[in-house]
């Protein structure tokens, strides 16, 4: 296999999807093969899902897997989306006993911004850009000059106003389970992200996520951003990815720091 190819994973709150990738430019070089994520959602099932999707691509190398939570140094920080039990984990250690792969995790919207900062419509970004992931919760990942600040999770701000934590209110589950219009939820949407445009000023907004296919449907009623704003041009393949290509690029650090 080309050495530039790595195995990306996105582990979601509904399906964890991974593909090959090429990490010169960003394309999937094999279809997603997806698997419900389990539920509940714990370390030792997810482990096994994960080795699941690296048997099916008969795999050996670097997996970079996107992850629903805040991560620092490996270890897992929250768990709004998953078992409470991934709290304290060390997710790359799990991961890779669980493989036989080195693995590299990384908040999942981070993955997804690092994928459309460097293949997306925000390469050629100055400022501030903002990717906002719409999914069972809402990711963020914000950069200045294209330098990510990791673990924003800015889907769990408080809109006072609301009296509710964004993402139980303005998400694309939330949307399904209230059987919402694309209108009325877009309203709710726009309110976030007219919030969120209040706080950082950015140049331009990314729209990524399951809901990122769906612009179409609601872009005309977010009336209150005045920020420009685009679908991921990677669409939901962003978190793949950005996982692959981190997942690449600390193999490359760890064998230059070898060498």
């Amino acid at each position: 296999m080309d050495e530039n190819i790595c195995l990306g994973i996105d582990f979601g709150g509904s399906g964890i999807k991974g593909a090959l990738v090429d990490t010169r430019n960003g394309e999937l070089q094999s279809d997603r093969h997806r698997i419900p994520t389990p539920n509940p959602a714990t370390p030792e099932a997810v482990a096994q899902t994960i080795k699941e999707i690296v048997d099916h691509f008969n795999y050996q190398g670097s997996v970079g897997v996107a992850f629903p939570a805040a991560i620092m140094n490996g270890i897992v920080q929250n768990a709004s989306n998953i078992d409470d039990s991934w709290i304290g984990q060390d997710a790359p250690k799990l991961l890779s006993d669980a493989t036989n792969c080195q693995v590299k995790v990384l908040n999942d919207a981070d993955a997804a911004g690092l994928a459309e900062m460097r293949f997306g419509h925000g390469k050629n970004i100055r400022g501030v850009g903002l990717i906002v992931t719409v999914g069972v919760g809402l990711g963020t990942a914000l950069f200045t000059d294209g330098v990510l600040l990791p673990n924003t999770e800015l889907g769990h701000v408080y809109l006072k106003k609301k009296k509710k934590v964004a993402e139980h209110w303005a998400s694309d589950a939330i949307r399904k389970q209230e059987n919402l219009s694309w209108k009325k939820w877009a309203k709710r949407f726009g309110k976030y992200l007219h919030h969120l445009e209040g706080l950082f000023y950015p140049e331009l907004i990314i729209i990524g996520g399951g809901a990122s296919k769906k612009f179409d449907k609601y872009s005309q009623y977010l009336k209150k951003v005045k920020t420009k704003m685009v679908p991921a041009e990677l669409q939901n393949h962003a978190g793949i990815i950005g996982a692959a290509v981190e997942a690449m690029e600390t193999k490359e650090e760890s064998q230059s720091v070898e060498t």
